[in-house]
Parts: C-alpha cells; structure tokens; sequence
C-alpha cells in the first residue's frame, strides 16, 4: 500500500479528511494534527511531527504547503515573513523533507487565492503578495526534483459558494474541489488510477456484506 504525507496550513486541514477517505484502501495517509502555520514553523517542527505521529521511515509522496501565513499582513505592516527569509525557509524546508524521506515524492503546493474584500479586521491578505510568493517558491524549488502543484490556479477564480469565508473552501463544494485537485494529482504522482479507488472503495463496502452473509 501507498504511504502519503500531507503538511500543511489550514488549508491542508479543510481537505485532508477527504484526501484520507479517497484513499482508503490504496494508500494510508500521514498528517500532523495540528495547523502548520508559516514557513519557519514548518521547517522547525517537520522532524518533530514524524516522531510524534511514528510516521513510517519510507513513504511514497510529500505533499506539503507553507505561505498563506507568511504573507498576512497585520495592522497594515509588511508580510510576516520578508521575502528573502521566505525563500530561504522554502529551500530548507525542502531540503529537509528530501532528507527525511529520501525515496519519496516531494510536491510542493502554491498558497491559494482569498478573497481580499472578505478581510475587515486588522489581519489582512493580498492575492499580488500570494503570487509574488508563489513565484518565489517556484524559484527555489526549480530544478530540485521537487513537483508543483498549482492549486493557486485551482483557487483564483473558484465559485463563492466554494468558499467558506475569505481564506477557507470547508463548503461541500469547496472540499470536492480542494480535495478532488490534491486527489488527483496524487494519483498522477503515484501512478493510482481512477479505477485503483473505485475498486478499493468497492471491496470496502462488499466485506461486512459478505460477513452478513456468512
């Protein structure tokens, strides 16, 4: 069976629940329990999150995100994270994940698109700052042999009614769709058809059957 490692922000938390359940049966999926926040958070507690969770030496596939905190802005100040420090934590970050997982897969997933008019308080996000992010990471990562998925493309111009607030797609819709992009180029990755899930999905649901009938 397939082993994945999904780490990430919140983002990662509003579609990790159907990433898990597509997979049932066909790869068992790894995941810290907590929210993880920026860049520089991650690249601290990756090691951290493995032990924790006795996550297995070798997997097949890291699919990981760092960004959407690193450019809030807070009281109208600069990005939490300055640019060059971002672009320095991405590199590690992956350096780190190729270390811990030397066999694996490592995909690297753009920061989504908010809605910028969603945003009254003090904490505010920019979808300029998120692509000039984005381009960032792009950058350091070229040439890496890490993957990149584009789920900024898959955001930017996402129906309101995927959205659950300016930041979050936690609706239904918004959940297949996060969830379904993740799924998919998973699958892509790793070799796994359509067909691979359904028959999983399948056999899932024909065993208490066959139990009953027993």
């Amino acid at each position: 069976m397939k082993k994945i490692v999904l780490i990430g922000d919140s983002i990662r938390l509003g579609y990790e629940k159907y990433v898990k359940e597509a997979f049932e049966g066909v790869a068992e999926v790894y995941s810290p329990t907590e929210n993880c926040r920026f860049a520089e958070y991650t690249l601290r507690f990756a090691h951290e999150w493995k032990a924790k969770g006795a996550w297995p030496a070798e997997v097949d596939a890291v699919h990981w995100n760092a960004g959407l905190w690193d450019v809030i802005r807070i009281f109208g100040d600069d990005p939490l994270t300055p640019k060059s420090a971002y672009e320095s934590f991405i590199e590690r970050i992956n350096k780190r994940l190729k270390m811990m997982y030397p066999n694996a897969k490592i995909i690297f997933a753009t920061s989504t698109a908010v809605n910028e008019e969603g945003y009254k308080g003090d904490f505010k996000r920019r979808n300029s700052d998120i692509e000039e992010y984005n381009a960032i990471a792009r950058s350091v990562l070229e040439g890496s042999g890490t993957l990149i998925n584009d789920l900024y493309a898959v955001t930017k111009d996402i129906p309101d009614a995927c959205r659950s607030d300016m930041t979050h797609f936690n609706t239904p819709e918004g959940v297949k769709v996060m969830g379904g992009a993740v799924v998919k180029y998973l699958c892509g990755v790793l070799g796994i058809s359509e067909d691979d899930l359904a028959k999983a999905k399948s056999e899932a649901v024909s065993i208490p059957e066959k139990i009953l009938g027993m």
